[in-house]
């Protein structure tokens, strides 16, 4: 199935949309969403748009899903780049130690839910 089509990958966009929409053009924050949704869904957004285009070029095609080592770095580097790098470069950055946690469970959502081989 293209990544486009599956279910919990357009949910994902769609609430991540709704949530930006929310922010920044009506300025209406809700606790615990406003803080944490956009970390939830994050990895199936991001790896769900990197997987979509490696099976347009990877010779696999649709058969083509990241590795767990693959999805475990994509966290760490999230993790780092807007937990560690960030706040410590610009006061527009927060460190919330949270946030890993949900990148981790987005990760998990995407690793079950989105990364799977076409079926036949």
């Amino acid at each position: 199935m293209s990544v486009f089509k599956n279910p919990f990958f357009i949910v994902s966009c769609i609430l991540f949309w709704i949530n930006q929409y929310l922010e920044k053009v009506e300025g209406i924050f809700i606790p615990y969403i406003h803080e944490y949704l956009d970390d939830l869904l994050a990895m199936p957004v991001v790896l769900g748009l990197t997987l979509q285009i490696f099976r347009w070029f990877h010779s696999q095609g649709n058969a083509f899903v990241f590795t767990i080592p693959q999805i475990a770095i994509a966290v760490i580097y999230f993790s780092l780049i807007f937990e560690v790098i960030l706040p410590m470069r610009s006061d527009v950055y927060t460190r919330d130690w949270w946030d890993i946690l949900f990148y981790a469970v987005g990760a998990a959502g995407f690793y079950f839910l989105i990364n799977r081989k076409k079926k036949h």
